[in-house]
């Protein structure tokens, strides 16, 4: 759970939800409304598609899904290594994933290739914080996360600690900062700043396995 994790905690896994949604932005507006981080939009995207009889938005929106799931299974399978840097070795997929999905869009707009790409890393951003196998904090299930925000809230309203609300409405805040300003540098900038976010991405990784290696962690490992 995100309360679990610390304000050092926070404010990494806070990090980490801003390049998510930065990418989510950039894709959202180059890809015509499609989301390279939330699945549920592309899950309604693929229904609608398949009800009004367009074969191709439905198979862009479900090979998102698909590349999303692949994603989180290969972070899943890298996070087993024997070694204090599980969370690094995630990040590590995540970055890869989304450097090639930058590497597509040299001499090309960027196409289904690139979409598919920044779905596996997006999915495998998530697989950062596991507790007994399953995730402990989604990075960017924001809905999820304003439901916890709401339950705490009012939870402070009645006796209950008082700022348990604010690490989940803290996620919210970055992923929507970060979506922000991933469609702002893309429409000034164009599908090239999607390098921006894969060196922040390679960064925030560089940042994960200094401070998982001993006597330098902070923060809840999960």
């Amino acid at each position: 759970m995100a309360r679990s994790l610390g304000w050092r905690g926070i404010a990494y896994a806070s990090g980490l939800t801003a390049i998510a949604g930065f990418v989510d932005g950039v894709a959202f507006i180059h890809f015509g409304g499609y989301f390279v981080s939330f699945m549920s939009g592309n899950s309604t995207r693929s229904s609608a598609g398949l009800a009004e009889g367009n074969f191709l938005e439905w198979a862009l929106a479900i090979g998102l899904v698909l590349g999303f799931v692949l994603g989180v299974a290969a972070a899943t399978l890298a996070s087993q290594v024997p070694s204090v840097h599980r969370r690094g070795a995630v990040l590590s997929v995540s970055s890869a994933f989304l450097s090639a999905s930058a590497f597509t869009t040299l001499g090309s707009a960027g196409g289904v290739l690139t979409a598919i790409l920044m779905a596996m890393s997006m999915g495998a951003i998530n697989a950062t914080y596991t507790r007994r196998g399953e995730v402990s904090v989604g990075l960017t299930y924001m809905t999820g996360a304003l439901v916890k925000m709401g339950q705490h809230l009012a939870a402070s309203l009645i006796g209950g600690p008082r700022w348990a609300w604010l690490p989940y409405g803290a996620l919210w805040a970055m992923i929507t900062l970060g979506s922000f300003v991933g469609a702002f540098l893309y429409l000034h900038v164009g599908l090239q700043i999607l390098w921006g976010a894969a060196l922040a991405l390679v960064a925030w990784t560089a940042v994960a396995f200094v401070r998982d290696s001993p006597g330098m962690g902070f923060g809840h490992r999960t």
